[in-house]
């Protein structure tokens, strides 16, 4: 039976940059993944050139059950940390708005960049090769794989979530969790595109493929880093969406969908600097002008011409006297106001998402308050530890997500032990 000092499970973001630090640390490391490619999540990352972090990261970007818990880690591992490495092995990157910095070239740069640092640690990798069973042994525990069964003191579970399961992810790390009693926080696609009952979405599925930048919220039932939750609240964005032939997708949509509770509705604001009430209603004094031209003038570029008609459409259905060749001088002020507020304030509510196969992460996982903040080890099972998506704690998009791996990884990294040299 071959010994390591640790052994992790995964090897994607978190799992590769918990062995590359703890292998040089001077542990011996084994990382075992049973899928034929490695970290395929960060190689189809943020259009191929992986968004690896965000400059801005705060604990207010992330969700949980146990909103305070990832502040340690973040504060332990900064994005500048992170920065410093990717500059140290010389690969080029950008910044996007908000923060965002994203490889000048292609994923791949941080996937090297994380196999090299794993080399200079001495890590022991094999992969292809799953994990079949896992056992607690008065040494620590015994790990049964398909290249033979190993011993290690320490276990990390760096598993990843249900996202994308084309590429190979599994449920494995959270029945790994209940089998060592652990609770799971339910699981569910977040960052996901939202989807809507085929029938009422026909008048909208026309537009597929227009893209505007609006503000969007939904009642939220997380509870921020901020404080403890009173009553409703209400996580706000404003970024840009995009129509699909099923729903709505689009940054705006991918942040709220992490917020959104099954049969509640969402709001969008289409126009967010444009009070549409009031522009009407000015463009109403003196006007012989047509409900079309007003609408349209009114909206100027802030709404695709496409969108506009539409929506002008859809708007007489339930408010008939809104006719698009009616003198808008002639139409009630509570009309216009409705038909302003329309497009200021849509409600909605979804009938769904697209699932875990287009889900970016999971929300989710491995309930935090049974995990140590500083170290990532199971309060329950000695030598245990959960990093990465695994673990109930999901960031927006934009980089927050891979950041969380790096921090949770540096966390128990650095809290391993080595074992005990014979005297």
């Amino acid at each position: 039976m071959t010994k390591f000092d640790v052994v992790i499970v995964g090897a994607g973001a978190a799992g590769l940059f918990c062995a590359g630090v703890a292998g040089q640390r001077g542990l011996k490391v084994l990382i075992v993944d049973h899928a034929p490619k490695l970290a395929e999540k960060i190689r189809i990352s943020g259009g191929g050139r992986c968004n690896f972090t965000n400059r801005e990261v705060t604990p207010a970007n992330f969700l949980s059950e146990n909103p305070h818990y990832c502040r340690s880690a973040l504060a332990g591992y900064t994005p500048q940390a992170f920065i410093a490495l990717v500059d140290q092995h010389g690969i080029a990157w950008h910044e996007k708005h908000k923060g965002q910095l994203f490889c000048d070239h292609r994923s791949d740069d941080i996937i090297q960049m994380l196999i090299k640092e794993c080399e200079i640690g001495g890590v022991t990798r094999w992969q292809p090769c799953a994990v079949s069973a896992i056992r607690k042994s008065s040494e620590g525990f015994e790990i049964d794989t398909d290249r033979g069964m190993v011993h290690s003191p320490q276990l990390v579970m760096a598993t990843g979530g249900l996202a994308i399961p084309k590429i190979g992810a599994t449920d494995f790390g959270y029945r790994v969790a209940k089998q060592f009693d652990h609770t799971v926080v339910a699981t569910r696609p977040a960052l996901v595109p939202l989807t809507f009952d085929a029938e009422a979405w026909k008048p909208w599925a026309q537009l597929a493929g227009i893209a505007l930048e609006v503000a969007i919220q939904t009642e939220t039932a997380y509870r921020t880093a901020g404080g403890k939750r009173k009553g409703p609240m209400a996580a706000q964005f404003t970024e840009d969406l995009l129509f699909t032939h099923r729903g709505l997708s689009g940054p705006a949509v991918l942040q709220i969908s992490s917020h959104w509770q099954a049969g509640r509705p969402i709001q969008i604001n289409l126009t967010p600097q444009l009070d549409l009430a009031q522009q009407l209603m000015a463009a109403k004094l003196g006007s012989k002008k047509q409900l079309s031209t007003t609408w349209s003038q009114a909206l100027g570029a802030s709404i695709p011409a496409r969108l506009a008609d539409t929506w002008l459409q859809q708007a007489k259905l339930a408010l008939p006297h809104l006719r698009p060749e009616s003198a808008v001088a002639e139409l009630k002020d509570k009309d216009l106001e409705a038909l302003g507020h329309s497009a200021n304030a849509w409600q909605l509510i979804p009938s769904g998402t697209e699932g875990y196969a287009k889900a970016e992460v999971t929300a989710g996982g491995v309930d935090t308050r049974e995990l140590s903040s500083q170290s990532m080890e199971s309060l329950k099972v000695a030598g245990l530890y959960f990093i990465g998506e695994v673990v109930d704690v999901t960031g927006w998009l934009g980089g927050y997500n891979f950041h969380w791996a790096w921090a949770s990884a540096m966390a128990c990294a650095q809290s391993l032990r080595q074992a005990e040299q014979p005297s």
